[in-house]
């Protein structure tokens, strides 16, 4: 069954909004892992709008399932994540100003620059994988940086979705296949829903993991938590 890390960025989005600490990012996260969630997902960004990195070294004290830090390799990044030393590191080619990821690394032109940060991280015992597009080109020069996975940027297919499904899902079924020939595990993210998820994992080979937040926070507005969770978990099957 696919595994289900929960992005808990919005819970810190609102408990930011206030000031103080309501929405209690540690109880978030236990919650979530006694709802059936199996992993944690944070994003912090320089700016600190939602996750601060004082956040994050907290949180890995309580996280009991997998623990998932997304973001750019900065050097402030990459020794935030050494020093918290999650079960994995997701490298995410953010802008500083960017309001929610939307591309894949160029994993052609930053080859060798992912090679040198993903081989700090796996010195250190943390699996890593790289934000990807679904695309075959990048999917095989990913495999030549040392990366453990990749997680394809599924935005282009939850936008297509509902105007042509199949072809919404093609390329991302031919850069799975093609992850599958190199050796590289597979995760994915970014507008899964609950109208979207089931038909992507049924048509994804070998896919390990997705990181769902904001659709997720946003179902549980209205159908509570513990529920949310429990209907994508029913969707992963």
């Amino acid at each position: 069954m696919t595994r289900l890390s929960v992005n808990i960025n919005k819970f810190a989005t609102l408990r930011n909004a206030r000031g103080g600490n309501n929405p209690n990012l540690l109880q978030v996260a236990a919650d979530a892992e006694r709802f059936g969630a199996e992993g944690i997902t944070v994003h912090p960004r320089p700016d600190q709008r939602h996750i601060c990195y004082s956040d994050v070294l907290e949180l890995k004290k309580f996280v009991k399932t997998e623990f998932n830090i997304e973001g750019n390799p900065t050097l402030d990044f990459i020794k935030l994540v050494l020093d918290v030393k999650p079960a994995q590191v997701t490298l995410v080619p953010d802008a500083e100003d960017t309001l929610t990821s939307d591309h894949g690394w160029d994993c052609v032109k930053h080859k060798d620059f992912l090679a040198g940060v993903i081989s700090q991280f796996k010195k250190a015992g943390i699996r890593v994988s790289i934000f990807c597009d679904a695309d075959e080109r990048m999917v095989e020069a990913a495999s030549q940086t040392g990366t453990d996975r990749i997680e394809l940027y599924t935005g282009p297919y939850a936008h297509q979705f509902h105007q042509n499904k199949e072809a919404a899902v093609a390329p991302f079924i031919a850069s799975a296949n093609k992850a599958a020939k190199c050796g590289l595990g597979l995760n994915a993210g970014h507008d899964l829903d609950l109208q979207n998820l089931a038909y992507f994992k049924q048509n994804m080979p070998g896919l390990l993991e997705v990181s769902i937040g904001h659709a997720l926070i946003c179902d549980a507005l209205y159908v509570g938590f513990e529920n949310a969770i429990g209907m994508y978990k029913m969707l992963l099957k």
